[in-house]
């Protein structure tokens, strides 16, 4: 629902928030007042030593006061449950009764802090009993009041007041245009402020230069313009995100047509081709993994790699000459040989250098497969997720490409950066000085896979046999001229529902829409989606059959939004779309619709013994298209599915069950 607004701004909580908090908090002040009450009927008349006047009196209005909270929370919790998400009409006294409890803090603050002077007084001389009641009393009041500030900060806005003052206001005011559009204006840039500087606090740890106050300013943008056209609270996502779920699973259930299922049988000679192009993959995907050095090495051998890394290190080592742009021989280089099983003189060239739009990779000779590999490691620091996140598109111009397009702006430019040492630096020349009649690969997972293909693109003219293999690559990476222009040369390989391959702005805000769609038009209060939602992603279960008002509308209807929807969109003024649309008129989009490079290998994980995790699991492999990762799919393994160790483990066992085959 729209976010509260309470003392003249808008919150970032819902009045429908505060039946599980509300709920929790009236479980602990019951237990509190009864073990209140009982010590106070247990030692009633016996209040006679130094201080029991006091401590008399105290107790007393303990009980007064928190019979009145939890009279307070009780009805705070009941309203609370009233209506629907989309329907906060039977809710509508809750800021009263919020006020009432808020200002119940007042006389517990004052009690507590009595309380406190109380127990350090050294002439109290009552029973021991008493005294460690009456400090467990002041301790639990001073954890409720902190945790209750902390709650505070967590749900204020910044822009709350700004967003309260246009919602609410902008529609009665008779506004000129110019004056109309400048008020927006000044919401706008005041938005992009705030993002940044909640950027500039998480990435406060790291060295910061020119290029990451470009790139603070152009993500914040992108959050802002992301945000800035709903009023949904964190919870609503979250409901939002379970009521998906659950849908998507009760479609996934349902049988397929018969024409659906033979669109889907490949050919036998695709089928050849792809169990090459899967056993190639699970060779190369090894390179992509040791990009990521010793977190990846310790991750998968969580009990013996310290040991194995110490070893390794204490042997003897050549010395730095023998690898060009390798600063010293720690835990990354060892992990990269210990996963590679390559040896020392096979390197080319390591870079562990990073910073915004410049990432790690290594140049190695695979004897095994003849072929030069550039490895491109992922995202692993906060300056590789500044660099996801510069997502603006910009043209990549080459030449004898019929066709250029946009690409992703952070991630072309850690390619150029990482085609400038290739060539400039005579890296690659030194290895085909080595290899003359090797052929060049390039690998890399995540941002590895997207830097990778780009890198690809650049290097194509140069190198005709290139190959290129991108393990879950980003979703928004290539304009569909280059996507198909890259179906020649590179392969795309996927996992399941792997989110990071279907992230693009335009996915981005076909999700928001839905999310909108479905929170608005539920008939169920929030706090039973969030519960039954935590039950189902935990102990699985049949998919709650949620009614909505959607149910038994026609499907020309279903086109038209609901007004309960349209309550949850910010409406911007005709005079600030207006200067939008002139500013864009004769420019691209600033967020296109980009695809997945190359040709795409979806790997689906048929069958598996647990539902979280699993150690027993059949995949199956398909050639796919970018039409099915056009929309992002909600589960608890769109994250996992995302993981290199999963991708290798899938690929491997594609690649054993192809070998185990063959040997039949």
């Amino acid at each position: 629902m729209p976010g509260l607004v309470v003392f003249g701004r808008r919150w970032a909580i819902g009045s429908d928030d505060f039946v599980l908090p509300g709920a929790f908090e009236l479980l602990v002040r019951l237990v509190w007042w009864m073990g209140i009450l009982a010590l106070y009927a247990v030692h009633k008349g016996q209040f006679n030593c130094p201080g029991g006047g006091l401590l008399h009196s105290y107790l007393l209005v303990l009980l007064v006061l928190l019979a009145s909270i939890i009279c307070a929370l009780s009805a705070l919790v009941y309203i609370s449950m009233q209506g629907t998400i989309s329907n906060p009409g039977p809710r509508k006294s809750l800021p009263k009764l919020l006020y009432t409890r808020l200002f119940l803090y007042l006389p517990e603050f004052v009690w507590a802090v009595v309380g406190a002077v109380w127990v350090s007084d050294s002439s109290v001389r009552c029973e021991k009993t008493v005294i460690n009641a009456i400090v467990g009393t002041v301790i639990a009041s001073w954890v409720i009041i902190i945790f209750t500030i902390i709650g505070v900060v967590i749900v204020f806005d910044p822009l709350g007041g700004k967003k309260t003052f246009y919602l609410t206001d902008s529609v009665n005011r008779n506004l000129e245009s110019s004056q109309s559009g400048q008020l927006l204006y000044n919401v706008k840039n005041t938005a992009t402020r705030v993002w940044e500087k909640r950027i500039r606090l998480l990435c406060c740890c790291i060295v910061q230069d020119d290029d990451h106050r470009v790139a603070f300013t152009s993500i914040a943008e992108l959050f802002r313009a992301y945000f800035s056209d709903t009023d949904l609270v964190p919870s609503d996502i979250a409901a939002g995100l379970i009521l998906l779920h659950q849908e998507q699973d009760k479609m996934e259930s349902c049988p397929k047509e018969p024409e659906e299922v033979l669109c889907h049988s490949p050919s036998s000679l695709a089928t050849d081709d792809l169990d090459v192009e899967l056993e190639n993959a699970a060779h190369y995907m090894l390179f992509a993994a040791a990009a990521y050095g010793w977190p990846y090495y310790i991750y998968t051998n969580p009990l013996t790699a310290l040991c194995k890394l110490n070893g390794d290190c204490c042997g003897n080592r050549p010395t730095d000459s023998d690898i060009t742009g390798s600063a010293r021989h720690n835990f990354h280089f060892g992990s990269i040989l210990k996963i590679t099983g390559l040896q020392y003189r096979d390197f080319i060239h390591i870079s562990f250098h990073n910073k915004i739009y410049e990432i790690p990779f290594f140049v190695a000779l695979d004897h095994k497969k003849e072929a030069i590999v550039v490895a491109v490691r992922g995202t692993l620091s906060f300056e590789d997720i500044l660099t996801d996140l510069s997502a603006d598109c910009e043209d990549l111009t080459l030449e004898d490409v019929l066709e250029n397009g946009f690409v992703h702006k952070g991630i072309t430019q850690a390619a150029n950066y990482i085609y400038r040492k290739l060539i400039n630096d005579g890296i690659l020349n030194q290895a085909f000085t080595i290899a003359p009649e090797y052929k060049l690969v390039i690998v890399g997972h995540s941002l590895g896979g997207g830097t990778a293909s780009i890198l690809a693109i650049m290097l194509r003219n140069s190198f005709p046999t290139l190959r290129c293999y991108a393990f879950s690559p980003p979703g928004g990476l290539l304009s569909k001229s280059l996507a198909d222009y890259t179906k020649h040369f590179i392969v795309s390989v996927i996992v399941g529902k792997d989110l990071v391959a279907r992230l693009s702005m335009p996915n981005m805000e076909d999700l928001k829409r839905r999310i909108v769609r479905i929170v608005a038009n539920c008939n169920k209060p929030k706090y039973r989606i969030l519960l039954r939602g935590c039950w189902y992603e935990v102990f699985g279960g049949d998919p709650e059959n949620f009614p909505t008002e959607l149910d038994g509308r026609s499907q020309d209807a279903l086109t038209q939004p609901l007004l309960a929807e349209e309550s949850l969109m910010v409406h911007r003024s005709p005079s600030y779309s207006a200067l939008e649309d002139e500013s864009h008129l004769h420019s691209p989009p600033q967020y296109p619709h980009l695809y997945l490079p190359g040709k795409i290998i979806h790997i689906v994980e048929e069958s598996s013994s647990r539902r979280l995790c699993s150690s027993d699991s059949k995949y199956t492999a398909r050639w796919s298209n970018e039409a099915v990762f056009s929309s992002i799919l909600i589960s608890p393994k769109m994250i996992t599915d995302h993981m290199p160790d999963v991708v290798l483990k899938a690929l491997n066992s594609l690649s054993q069950e192809h070998g185990s085959c063959i040997s039949c």
